[in-house]
């Protein structure tokens, strides 16, 4: 006699009487979650240090997680096989425990540091060995503590819906992640935030058991094993493929919105998570028994926002703010979209275990497609916009014949969308037409790309019932955006680990004539005339009137044969100042940028410009600058911050402290603060405060008088030991001193990144 048949007199508890069964498992599959989750951004934290601050550390990271899922997934779907669950209570519990051997988190340093050349197999083999195990085995909590509630509950109306424990564990994690960047983070260290969490693991093993005790009750009142489930027919294998693949272009999409907003403003965890939390928000809408927002109106709001976001794709310039909005939005609804078709598609209970460990396959191949076979297929961030067109695939398909209008409609839609790239030949917009377009057009959000744009939007809109017609459109406008948005003509395009590097070719008349520019996202990582009366006269942040340019031209003043150290190699311009008696070296964390800067095809301040050899070291300059003698330079300019991805770990107290013990009695630090979206000024001023290191500001404006090439707007902090190695700058107008800040200063053990945004907010706004 199952659970279901017994009478109530047999002792079965009721409905009304058994309340805090359903009460624990919620509590237990919210807190599972909740852990599972808040770990994912923590650790990348602490693992992102070693590889730069690389945006592709946590897309790599979110690959190690969701096949981590997939192995819990897999162990849940395995333990379904034994028919106690008693025993599988016990089996769980156990391997919770043993788990626990790993606790507290750390980074495990057994295979050393990574290797920049191929920092993928370091960082996913360390993440396994760092936290592999208890975070495989707390991804398992999700479905098995479902269908141990289905089996409790199968006497229950509760108990044939399971899935709405799903919705529950999601909601959990939603929140946990969204507590990460606003609460735990900026009120945190990351030493309390180890900690912490392992006193909510443990809390968790002793709700297993609690858990353990309610099936041991239920199978005594039962006088029986509470019974297994009723066995439904097998899935047809092209039902699974379909999960799999509804279940990939979510995860898909989400590490490629992720890379394309965190490019050019912070790989950090404020960022990483937003993306992830509207993920698993989709999830508790599509599971829910009344979804707040029904599949019908999905469809229609999804199709708008999302042909708008493909135009965009390609301008990465603009009011962030909107282009954020935009972005996310059409992130989040093409997701709900595939989750709503995924919770259609859920099988009976007692396939549970299955249908979760497919949807955790596709998780993984979605994942993996974008974080490691893209960066080998494509030279460019391709993955995303290719993804955002064919995600468009998971619609429903209208089987109604195709009327005249629509077959109108499609046709006037290619041929605007192919408007632009017709107007770029007519304006011979190889760079010219193409940048003006960029940045006079896309900036601003109006004009005439809103205008030549709207009509495919508009026509793909109306033929959204007509899935091939729909993707057929997106996939042109994509194209046509891309090619338009070109910005300088790309000579040169390749992928590392540590992004996408393009070399650029514009015209500069007053430079003598072209100039190569290196670029990464839309930040140039330096510029060089190729006219050789200009070419060897460093450009951009790094010219003569520049911060970088002072300071460097008054320390060779004061002495010959400098010793000058820069982390974030660029395109060498440095190397323009080098003399035959200076000794200079580069910390470069990317082998791309140093292959590029030493190719006289296309720069030549290393090879021809410099007088004498110049040494780069590859790795993350925190680890490799640890191995040069104390004491020993006249100069160091940290300038990994001329991208608007900022390694953080390079302005920690920790770091400047390092800076500092590198330097001669009278050197100097120049800290390159530039920075588009985030204040990243003040923690470094307050770092500086708090180690009593005498520190000089200035905010260069670039001339308006000079070639266009020539400058750009700095920022720059200058420090150094001893008041001595200021000493020329103090009376300099341009140079001042900072007020005392009542920021917090960073540490190895706390950055607050969602502070600098909102501190930079307020300082745009007037605040």
């Amino acid at each position: 006699m199952t659970d279901a048949t017994l009478p109530q007199d047999a002792g079965a508890p009721t409905e009304r009487g058994d309340r805090v069964t359903p009460i624990l498992f919620a509590v237990a599959i919210f807190t599972s979650a909740a852990l599972v989750f808040v770990v994912q951004p923590m650790v990348t934290k602490l693992v992102l240090p070693m590889l730069g601050g690389s945006p592709s550390v946590w897309n790599t990271a979110m690959v190690f997680f969701q096949t981590a899922l997939l192995a819990g997934y897999a162990y849940a779907h395995g333990l379904q096989r034994i028919g106690s669950m008693r025993i599988q209570m016990g089996v769980h519990l156990g391997l919770l425990l043993l788990a626990a051997l790993f606790l507290p988190l750390k980074i495990s340093g057994v295979l050393g540091d990574p290797d920049p050349n191929a920092p993928i197999g370091w960082l996913l083999a360390t993440l396994a060995l760092s936290v592999g195990a208890p975070f495989a085995v707390l991804s398992a909590t999700a479905p098995l503590l479902q269908a141990w509630y289905a089996r409790v509950r199968a006497g229950y109306a509760d108990g044939q819906n399971p899935y709405v424990l799903y919705a529950a564990s999601n909601l959990g994690s939603f929140l946990a992640l969204l507590a990460y960047p606003l609460l735990i983070e900026p009120l945190m260290t990351l030493s309390g935030q180890r900690f912490t969490w392992t006193g909510g693991y443990f809390a968790f093993a002793l709700m297993v058991v609690a858990l353990g005790v309610v099936g041991w009750r239920r199978d005594k009142v039962a006088a029986a094993p509470v019974a297994a489930l009723e066995t439904s027919p097998p899935i047809p294998w092209r039902e699974k493929i379909v999960w799999v693949l509804l279940a990939a272009a979510p995860s898909s999409l989400m590490l490629g919105v992720t890379a394309h907003l965190a490019t050019d403003v912070a790989s950090a965890p404020f960022l990483w998570v937003i993306p992830l939390a509207l993920y698993l928000l989709t999830f508790v809408i599509a599971f829910q028994d009344k979804p707040w927002i029904p599949l019908p109106i999905t469809l229609v709001i999804a199709a708008a926002v999302s042909l708008a976001c493909i135009a965009f794709t390609a301008f990465r310039t603009g009011d962030w703010v909107l282009m954020f909005g935009l972005h996310l939005g059409a992130f989040f609804l093409l997701t709900l979209m595939c989750h709503q078709r995924l919770a259609a598609r859920r099988p009976p209970p007692d396939r549970l275990t299955e249908f979760y460990l497919l949807m955790s396959l596709g998780g993984v191949v979605g994942g993996a497609f974008t974080a490691l076979l893209a960066p080998v297929l494509f030279n460019g961030v391709w993955e995303y916009p290719l993804v955002l067109v064919l995600v468009g695939l998971a619609r429903p398909l209208n089987r109604a014949p195709i009327r005249n209008w629509e077959i109108y409609l499609f046709v006037a839609a290619l041929l605007m969308a192919g408007l632009p790239p017709l107007l770029s030949a007519v304006f011979r917009a190889d760079w010219d037409f193409a940048w003006w377009f960029n940045n006079n057009v896309s900036d601003n959000m109006p004009g005439l790309t809103q205008f030549v744009m709207l009509g495919p939007i508009l026509a793909g809109f109306l033929l959204r019932d007509r899935t091939p017609a729909l993707v057929v459109i997106a996939g042109a406008i994509a194209l046509s955006t891309g090619y338009i948005a070109r910005g300088y003509d790309a000579a040169f395009t390749d992928r590392s680990f540590f992004g996408v590097m393009k070399i650029g070719v514009t015209q500069d008349p007053r430079l003598g004539g072209q100039v190569n520019i290196l670029m990464h996202g839309t930040t140039l990582h330096g510029a060089q005339p190729r006219n050789p009366a200009f070419a060897c006269m460093p450009t951009l942040y790094y010219a003569p009137a520049s911060p970088i340019g002072q300071t460097t031209m008054a320390l060779q003043q004061r002495r010959e044969g400098l010793k000058i150290g820069v982390v974030g190699q660029g395109t060498g311009a440095m190397a323009g100042y080098k003399r035959s008696s200076d000794e200079m070296k580069f910390f470069e964390i990317d082998p791309l940028v140093d292959q590029l800067a030493r190719d006289p095809q296309w720069f030549t301040f290393m090879s021809d410009c410099a007088d004498g050899p110049i040494e780069t070291v590859l790795g993350d300059a925190r680890l490799t600058m640890a191995d040069e003698a104390p004491g020993t330079y006249d100069l160091l300019l940290i300038d990994a911050f001329s991208s608007d991805s900022v390694p953080t770990h390079l302005l920690t107290v920790e770091a400047i402290e390092g800076y500092l013990k590198l330097l001669k009695p009278d050197g100097v630090v120049i800290l390159h603060l530039s920075n588009r979206n985030l204040d990243i000024t003040m923690p470094a001023a307050a770092a500086a405060q708090a180690l009593g290191a005498a520190n000089l500001h200035q905010l260069y404006q670039e001339s308006l008088t000079a070639p266009d090439m020539a400058e750009a707007s700095t920022e720059a902090l200058i420090l150094s030991p001893t008041l001595e190695g200021l000493a020329e700058f103090r009376g300099q107008p341009q140079w001042g001193e900072l007020a005392d800040t009542e920021v917090r200063p960073w540490t190895d053990d706390y950055v607050n990144l969602f502070g600098a945004l909102w501190r930079h907010v307020q300082r745009t706004n007037g605040g």
